[in-house]
């Protein structure tokens, strides 16, 4: 069971590369939100890619220059709260692994300690209390099969939506199962992939939800991009802004 620091007064963020790319609001977002806790977010712009892509491929080599990559821009002893829960648990678990025996791998596993998912780090580090702002609605949530193994997403996401007094969460079906992206996977196995996702938008649809929403943006990718194919009008965003919009007072609001 992990033991959680007190909170500190300076954390970096991890944006993740597909952030980065497809939605940098997320990440402005989740700045704002970890401010809001009082604490000094710095973000190193040469961050990109945790290696998962490479590790995953069965390309050790690659990955481990990667990861060494990005331990190299995190050298002071802050945490580092990343926007992913696979890509957080590609860091705090399989680094560790991917280094094992390796002459780095007393640096490696001291870095890989510091890695907390977003959900995870505002739940037990921060311990939030949210308040809600927001009009009445209903969300579901989808949680990558990577991310609920390795860090407990699911739950801590649960337990922040569940702050949220005018949010109702709706479960859908087979929620555990995978959406069908799993990083290459989706290239390397399309038709697969594809039925997959098909399975997973149909349950999420089910739920008659207003808004999907989701702590990782490599299954958003996936599932909005069929959405939209199957014209449907559901679209997910990342939880980080989510969060931010439903804290966030109204003018002329409560």
């Amino acid at each position: 069971m992990r033991i959680y620091p007190s909170k500190p007064k300076k954390v970096y963020l991890y944006a993740t590369c597909l952030v980065e790319m497809f939605d940098p609001k997320a990440a402005v977002d989740a700045i704002t939100l970890l401010e809001q806790q009082g604490l000094e977010v710095i973000f190193q712009e040469k961050q990109s890619c945790c290696g998962q892509p490479a590790y995953t491929s069965g390309y050790d080599k690659e990955a481990k220059q990667v990861a060494l990559s990005q331990i190299a821009l995190f050298t002071e002893d802050w945490p580092i709260v990343v926007l992913s829960g696979s890509c957080g648990g590609m860091m705090h678990h399989h680094y560790p692994r991917l280094f094992a025996g390796d002459n780095q791998q007393d640096t490696v596993n001291l870095f890989c300690e510091r890695v907390f998912e977003l959900t995870e780090f505002l739940v037990n580090v921060c311990r939030v209390k949210l308040i809600d702002h927001g009009q009445s609605t209903s969300v579901v949530m989808h949680t990558s099969c990577a991310a609920r193994r390795e860090m407990n997403v699911h739950a801590t996401s649960k337990q922040l939506l569940s702050q949220l007094d005018n949010v109702i969460l709706r479960e859908q079906q087979y929620e555990s199962e995978c959406c069908g992206f799993g990083g290459t996977f989706s290239v390397r196995h399309p038709d697969i992939s594809q039925a997959m996702v098909e399975d997973k938008t149909k349950y999420l649809s089910k739920t008659h939800a207003a808004e999907l929403i989701s702590a990782d943006w490599g299954c958003l990718l996936n599932i909005n991009g069929a959405l939209e194919y199957q014209n449907k009008p559901m679209q997910g965003r990342h939880l980080a802004s989510f969060l931010l919009e439903r804290i966030t007072p109204k003018l002329g609001g409560k």
